[in-house]
């Protein structure tokens, strides 16, 4: 990781000086790096896990991730990012989607290094990416079921990458064809698991834990999971919960009045619960992997996902 880090700096350094400052400003206000941590884990299902195009690929995906951070804060609103500032409220909207293009094409060059099967597979990535997020600010059908409207909506922004960040790990580290099959599986399921969690936190975090403005997808109308099984309710007692979840949460009171409902629940437990069993299923698939280090670290990583409070 420390590799990748080094790599990253480098990767984001523009001639002019004001694109370097505004690249940075997320990278440099932290984050998990969650999607190259993967692509190192995976590797080591391989023979060649220390290999340069292992780095590359982890930096094609931290600075996909990245990129994409610009442009959701804009489409959101968001004020916070990783406990800072977002880009858009730092400087402007502008900004903030002229650097979240910067990142991506700096991604795409990278990945032009990794040959051609990685640049189908990124392509492909980008389109399931995009297409999530395009399905985000869409209403389901008449007879669409909206719980599995917003699984879709998951697999394909968050989802798809963090299977590549698998996929790519173990490509890159050697392994064979059908541990690749099997740990982009598991990425995809584990990458659901990470985005769930962050609708759970959405509503059960203070900004001091989770570094976001809690309640930003509730004041912005996007669906969550919890919101979601708390609206398929038919108790009478929650009546005025989903009153308050029709109507508009921009007045703070109402917000809070709201978070307050929804922390108190059951829906908040389901939806845990959910979550953990998504990432049991994801363990389910590492039994292809011969028992040791590098399985452990792959079952424990679903774990931390499926329990993360921040």
């Amino acid at each position: 990781m420390a590799e990748v880090e080094t790599a990253l700096t480098g990767h984001i350094h523009s001639e002019a000086e004001f694109v370097t400052t505004a690249a940075r400003h997320l990278m440099d206000a932290g984050g998990k790096r969650f999607r190259p941590l993967l692509v190192l884990l995976a590797a080591e299902t391989g023979p060649t896990a220390a290999s340069d195009d292992v780095i590359t690929a982890a930096c094609v995906v931290e600075l996909t991730h990245l990129a994409s951070l610009y442009h959701d804060d804009v489409m959101d609103e968001a004020a916070l990012r990783r406990g800072a500032d977002s880009a858009n409220a730092r400087w402007d909207n502008h900004v903030a989607i002229l650097t979240g293009d910067f990142l991506f094409s700096k991604s795409s060059e990278l990945t032009a290094d990794l040959g051609a099967d990685a640049v189908r597979i990124q392509a492909r990535t980008f389109t399931k990416l995009v297409e999530g997020q395009i399905l985000e600010t869409l209403e389901p059908g008449p007879d669409a079921d909206p719980i599995e409207h917003h699984l879709r909506v998951v697999a394909g922004k968050t989802g798809s990458l963090i299977a590549t960040s698998a996929l790519y790990g173990a490509r890159f580290g050697g392994a064979p064809r059908e541990l690749e099959d099997a740990l982009a599986t598991y990425g995809e399921i584990v990458g659901m698991a990470f985005q769930l969690s962050d609708d759970i936190l959405d509503i059960a975090s203070e900004s001091d834990e989770s570094g976001k403005t809690p309640g930003t997808d509730l004041r912005e109308g996007v669906p969550t999971l919890p919101v979601l099984l708390a609206q398929r309710s038919s108790d009478p007692a929650d009546d005025r919960l989903k009153e308050l979840l029709a109507g508009d949460l921009d007045d703070d009171a109402l917000l809070e009045e709201t978070l307050g409902l929804l922390r108190a629940h059951p829906a908040m437990e389901e939806a845990r619960a959910y979550v953990v069993s998504r990432a049991t299923e994801a363990k389910n698939l590492l039994k292809v992997l011969p028992e040791g280090p590098v399985r452990t670290a792959l079952e424990a990583f679903a774990d931390v996902v499926a329990t993360r409070t921040a």
